[in-house]
């Protein structure tokens, strides 16, 4: 038996083949949108520009942050250009604008905010951007939500018991010798990148005046290993007496008399507490009522608060907030000198340095710091 097949052609369309310009356009958008959202929900490259973290993280470091671990906060900001942070790469032309303000939340994320975690925020006082839109700071996380925070003789107390030093932390040292040294080999060849000669009497702070030597920041077993340097005499760590007050720390009040090394207690604000509207507190937490408590009409006064015309005499605070300090502690513009950071100002958390270049090398095969390389930061 004979079948017949009855075939049937489709008609060939003749597909128009994508020229290279989009070809390359598509692609270059594509990575563009790719790299927006990864930047955005789960982690953004930065680079550190001061030694406010030395010797933790140093000048040159460029790390990873994770968005994850806080969770990540949806836009404020929307009007934006891609891959863009104030302004347009290369010119101080603004790469947004606030025309549109989105209510701002946070996806969940699987760690809270814990003491001692180094920690990528938006520095709050800088009021001329959206939030989300501030400079980026980093610093180490010292104080939690309703901790009382103290500074005593250089040492960080948290509810009354000391907090753990980060291995890496720097304090300020007068370093007198009998003669000036080699400054490369000396100190760039131990890590202190920050050295200043001084021959004039220091004052007060020092135990010792009138020498010959230099002001370092370092940590204290490279400030022990220099003692052993036949040409260095003494060693003197810089600290302020508990005596000395410090105008420009914050709250920035004659109300209390604070210096860098000793400061507070200070109570760090919690979302739900309630605080009484006394003169202290006004000094203590009135710009944070005014500045990042989504609040309106507010008017601070030394002896009174009011939200729309009408004085309050106790605030509850509407989110959390956390006091952050440089490891670098004599080098460091940190809460002691602006205050508190907001939780909605947290950007994430720093977790590990993949490159790490040296600003100032003593040689071109040392430019990159190779055993700087995808170091966990901690």
């Amino acid at each position: 038996m004979a079948f017949n097949k009855e075939v049937t052609e489709r008609p060939v369309h003749n597909q128009k083949r994508k020229s290279a310009v989009r070809e390359w356009f598509d692609s270059i958008l594509f990575a563009v949108i790719a790299a927006t959202l990864i930047r955005w929900l789960f982690f953004e490259a930065f680079t550190i520009p001061t030694p406010s973290m030395e010797n933790s993280l140093l000048v040159g470091d460029f790390l990873f942050v994770s968005k994850l671990h806080y969770g990540t906060r949806t836009p404020k900001t929307p009007l934006q250009v891609p891959l863009t942070h104030q302004t347009i790469w290369g010119t101080n032309i603004p790469s947004y604008t606030d025309a549109i303000q989105l209510p701002q939340y946070r996806l969940p994320g699987f760690s809270k905010v814990k003491r001692g975690d180094v920690v990528v925020f938006n520095y709050p006082p800088e009021m001329q951007h959206p939030v989300d839109l501030k400079t980026n700071y980093i610093k180490r996380c010292m104080g939690l939500p309703g901790d009382v925070l103290e500074v005593r003789d250089l040492q960080v107390y948290a509810n009354g018991k000391p907090v753990e030093n980060p291995v890496r932390m720097e304090n300020e040292y007068f370093v007198a010798t009998t003669t000036p040294v080699n400054e490369l080999k000396v100190f760039r060849e131990n890590g202190i990148s920050e050295y200043n000669t001084y021959t004039e009497t220091f004052g007060d702070t020092l135990a010792q005046n009138d020498q010959l030597g230099y002001l370092v920041y370092t940590t204290t077993e490279i400030a022990a290993k220099l003692k052993t340097y036949d040409f260095v005499k003494d060693i003197t760590l810089v600290k302020s007496p508990r005596d000395i007050s410090e105008p420009m720390l914050y709250p920035n009040s004659s109300l209390f008399k604070w210096n860098r090394d000793n400061y507070g207690p200070i109570t760090v604000p919690k979302k739900g507490v309630t605080v009484q509207l006394t003169p202290e507190n006004i000094a203590l937490y009135g710009t944070v009522i005014k500045n990042y408590e989504d609040n309106e009409n507010v008017t601070l006064e030394e002896r009174s608060v009011k939200l729309a015309g009408k004085a309050i005499a106790s605030y509850t605070f509407k989110q959390d907030y956390y006091f952050m300090m440089g490891d670098n502690r004599h080098n460091s513009a940190d809460s002691r000198y602006w205050g508190f950071v907001p939780m909605d100002h947290i950007v994430g958390k720093a977790v590990f340095v993949w490159m790490s270049i040296d600003p100032d090398p003593s040689g071109f095969f040392s430019k990159i710091r190779w055993s700087r390389l995808f170091r966990v930061i901690n």
